[in-house]
Order: structure tokens, then sequence, then C-alpha cells
């Protein structure tokens, strides 16, 4: 289905069709499915169709905001391992959802208005490619966007030659804390913003329950184009660093990274510099960090890790608490509300009526793609172009780390990586024994803690619809 076509004509009938032109046969035969829905129900009062591509541990969250939307319902899901989605299915109380072990069927007999894709990022292309050339009016994928430059560019021309929304789920951007920052942000609270960074802590839960699949495919650069730290999970700091700044992109990054344990791309420092809009514009700057605290008892209902935020301006300081982890016992606590801002001899704190869970994120990020899609008007938050440049963001510490130099965005395109120029790669300098020496001595940390009394509890996740 295609939306463009929507607003032109009130149709009742298929031979209506003879009016758009000579190519009407074709349109006729590619549309029939809409022609034919129109005759039941308008577009206006009919619920969205949803299917679901890969039922991997984010689908909790990303299914959320269609199993409480009264425009949309989730219709099919596709997952390789039947069984396996049908469990998921029960656990959402979608019992009645079709199962579907190959996406390929789904999309061709479900008539589908919406699909999200939540699959390994090497086979974000193929999927998006067949979904919109089956007409699928919206296309949400999950970020990033692609494992390679030249598959977000080719996603990029097929979805705008097939007139298909692009959506990139890029959850944070829709983060209730987030938003009311950046609303202070370009009240001018601070000033002129002038210095962002982001510290991305590992800590040692307790949090979900995440397979060891899901992290070995993250760890094969030819799957993730990455790695699970910095490219995979960094993709959500690339763009609060980019949308809280208000930049689109960077113009130079230098980094350091450290395969640790042999497998996962940290610790790792990041640093980069804005591009300046005007020659008297003063610098601006960026830095991320990727720290390790595996024996810190910090509980998440979500992934074993939180962000913690500070921009400097011309007028003031911002400090933003929280994110993946946000409502644990850190949350509750009077040291860490979600927003501090000093200014003009002032501290004052903001957004404590906010609900800090980090599933309203996606919430949030969901209901905006459907409205989008149901009034045929806007662009999806993250577009393909922008998606893009999230990926070219997050590629460029890897090459940086693997050169030992400063890397520009210009640098960072398909023609190059084509021809291998800016390629990321497996570091040499991992060590694959580095793993166990490392979980040898976090089990001798924690038995200490032990006997200091500062055991971890049992956790165990609760799923909350």
């Amino acid at each position: 289905m295609d939306i463009a076509l929507i607003p032109l004509l009130q149709l009742t009938d298929l031979k209506q069709c003879t009016i758009l032109g000579e190519n009407s046969e074709i349109i006729q035969s590619k549309y029939k499915k809409f022609f034919e829905l129109k005759n039941v129900e308008s577009w206006d009062n009919r619920k969205l169709r949803v299917g679901i591509i890969g039922t991997g541990i984010i689908s909790d969250l990303n299914y959320l905001g269609y199993y409480y939307s009264d425009d949309a319902e989730i219709v099919s899901v596709a997952n390789i391992d039947k069984n396996e989605a049908i469990e998921k299915l029960k656990k959402w109380n979608l019992r009645k959802v079709r199962v579907y072990t190959d996406y390929k069927k789904m999309v061709d007999k479900e008539d589908l208005d919406i699909i999200e894709i939540l699959t390994p990022h090497h086979l974000h292309y193929s999927m998006t490619e067949y979904c919109a050339n089956a007409g699928v009016p919206g296309i949400s994928v999950q970020k990033p966007m692609a494992h390679t430059i030249t598959d977000c560019v080719k996603m990029i021309e097929i979805c705008k030659e097939q007139n298909v929304k692009l959506k990139i789920f890029e959850n944070f951007r829709f983060y209730p804390v987030y938003v009311r920052a950046k609303e202070l942000l370009d009240q001018g609270i601070i000033g002129e913003r002038l210095n962002f960074r982001i510290n991305t802590i590992g800590t040692g839960g307790p949090s979900w329950p995440v397979g060891l699949d899901s992290y070995l495919w993250r760890i094969n650069i030819d799957m993730c184009g990455g790695g699970p730290w910095i490219y995979d999970d960094g993709q959500h700091k690339f763009s609060v660093a980019l949308w809280l700044m208000d930049e689109e992109r960077v113009e130079k990054v230098y980094s350091w990274i450290d395969y640790f344990t042999g497998v996962m791309d940290v610790p790792a420092n990041i640093f980069w510099k804005y591009p300046s809009k005007n020659s008297d514009d003063p610098p601006k700057y960026g830095t991320m960090e990727f720290s390790l605290a595996p024996n810190v008892y910090y509980p998440s209902n979500y992934y074993g890790c939180d962000e913690f935020i500070e921009i400097s301006g011309t007028r003031g300081i911002m400090w933003i608490n929280q994110s993946n982890s946000g409502g644990n016992f850190v949350s509750k606590s009077p040291q860490y509300p979600p927003i501090v801002v000093y200014a003009n001899g002032e501290v004052k704190t903001y957004g404590e009526d906010l609900p800090r869970d980090w599933k309203y994120s996606f919430i949030n990020s969901t209901e905006h793609f459907i409205e989008l899609i149901k009034s045929g008007k806007g662009e999806p938050i993250y577009t393909g172009e922008q998606g893009k440049n999230l990926c070219i963001f997050a590629k460029m510490p890897y090459i940086s780390d693997q050169r030992r130099e400063i890397v520009y965005w210009e640098e960072i395109t398909a023609e190059n990586e084509e021809k291998g120029f800016c390629t990321v790669e497996k570091s040499e300098d991992a060590d694959e024994s580095g793993l166990s020496k490392y979980g040898r001595r976090i089990r001798k940390d924690l038995r200490k803690g032990i006997k200091q009394g500062l055991k971890h509890k049992k956790f165990i996740y609760e799923f909350e619809q």
C-alpha cells in the first residue's frame, strides 16, 4: 500500500484507478488489496496492521507501543524459531497473533501497514528491500540502521523509490527525561552549548537475562558492523550527543578502545569536535566514555548499564542522570534527580514528575510512527539519512583506534568502505584469554564482597505490560 495515493482519491471501486493515467493496470494490480480493504473500512477508522520480524529480547519493549495503541494492532510475527515466537506471544498475551518462520510469506499474506525489523544488523537491508518492494507503507528498523554504510545508502534509495516511510528506531530520542532536557536546552537555560560528555557504565546488575546468542552475533563484525558496546549500544549515545547539542554530524573523532575482555569493545574513550557554523563561533567538543564496574550492585529491569550526561554552556551546566536503569533505587535517591542545572548562581532540579522507566521511550517512539503512518504527514524520527549519520559516527571510533589517528567525517563513505579504506576490523590487541582472566578477577572480588555483606541479591526479571 502506498499512502501517497490515499489523499488523492476516496476510491470505492477498482475501476476508478483509470483516472490515474495510462499505467492504471499496474496500479490496479499493485494496490488491489488496498482498494478491496477500502470497500470495507476507511483508512481513518481501522487499525493499522503491524508485523514484527524477530522476537528477541528487545521485542519485549518494541511491542508495547502497539499493544496499548487504539490505532494499530500486531497481526503477525516472524521468527525462524517458531516455538520461541509462540512463547513470546503467550508472554505478551497475544496468543491469536499468527506466527511465520519466513518473513517473506508474512509480508506477502498479511497486507501490513507497518513492519518492525528487529533482527541482526546485516539482515536489515535485504528485509527492508523486500518489504519496500512489497508495498508496506511504514518500515521501522531497529538501530543501528545497517552493518555497513553501503547498506544504509541502498535502504534509503529503495524506500525513496517505493515512496515508503523508513524509520530508524532509536528510543533515546523519546525518553521523557531527555525530551525535557532538550526543551530546557533549546530555551537557553545554560546559554550556548559548548561541551557534551556521556559516561555509560556497565554494572554488575542484576539485570535482564540476556542470552549468549544475543552476544555472539554482536561480536561478529560482519553481522554487527562494529562491536556490542560502541556500535550497537553506542548508537543511542551518539544520537543524544548530536540531538541534545543541536547538531547533525561531527567534524572529527579520536578514540582509544581496549578489548580488555578479549571480545567486548570496552573500556573506551572517544573524543570529537563539532563543526563550526560560523568563523567566530566558540569551538564545541564532545566526549564519550564506556566504563566497566562489574562488581557494582545496580539493579535494572533492562540491560546491566546506565548513562550519565553533562553538558556545559556559556551560562551554566546541566547534568542528566540515568536512562536505561531509570526507576531503580538510584532514581529514588535525592542525590540523583533526573535533571540538575546550575545557572545564574542557582542550582535547580527538573523532571521529578516524569516517568523514568526506560520502556516509555519505546512506547513514545512507536506512538510517533503510528501517528505518522496514520496521517501520512511528516518525517519519522529518525529518517534514513539520520540513521546513516549515526552509523558513520559510530564507525569513526573504530577507524580512529585502528589507525591511531584522527578520523574525519568525510572519510566514512560507502565508496571508501567498498575500497576497504574505512572498514571496521577485528582488533589485533584483543586477547582471547582476557575474558577468562577477567572473569576470575570478578569472582575473586565478589567473594570478598560477600564476606563484607555486599552479596548481590538474586534478580528475576518480571515482565511488566
